[in-house]
């Protein structure tokens, strides 16, 4: 395994360690001012702020300049994060946060496929292999498995 290799899985492990955590908290902060809106609001002003300077330490500000010539449709990136947590903090409280995480790693092992296999909005082609369609299986069923213990 390449340095990449493992640089960039660990950062994806984090990610989705972070995954749980954020629907868990959000969840708490929306349930405890009573407005899952709201809350996810406030978490957006804090990802922004934390973007915002992210950006000034990476010198990578100029890129705005390019922003106007790209073609709108990859601006709905954000509509699926607003839905996403918008989602997870009035969903996670009342199903739990297991379960909603477990429906949401469902939907992305069946889009990220799809996209894979597919080469939508521009990734690299991997076609589904009976090998990876079997490691797919093997997720899902895993998934299902962790939900009934």
């Amino acid at each position: 395994m390449s340095a990449d290799t493992l640089r960039y899985a660990s950062i994806m492990l984090l990610a989705g360690i972070g995954i749980p955590i954020l629907a868990a908290l959000n969840a708490q902060l929306g349930a405890r001012i009573g407005g899952p809106v709201a809350a996810s609001v406030v978490l957006f002003a804090v990802a922004f702020s934390a973007c915002v300077i992210v950006l000034l330490f990476s010198g990578q500000a100029q890129a705005f300049a390019a922003m106007s010539a790209q073609p709108k449709h990859l601006f709905m990136a954000g509509l699926f994060v607003a839905f996403y947590v918008l989602s997870v903090t009035w969903v996670a409280p009342r199903f739990g946060v297991g379960n909603a995480v477990f429906c949401v790693l469902l939907g992305q092992m069946i889009a990220a496929t799809m996209i894979d296999h597919f080469g939508l909005f521009g990734a690299v082609v991997r076609t589904v292999s009976l090998t990876r369609g079997i490691g797919l299986a093997a997720m899902v069923a895993g998934l299902a498995l962790i939900q009934r213990g």
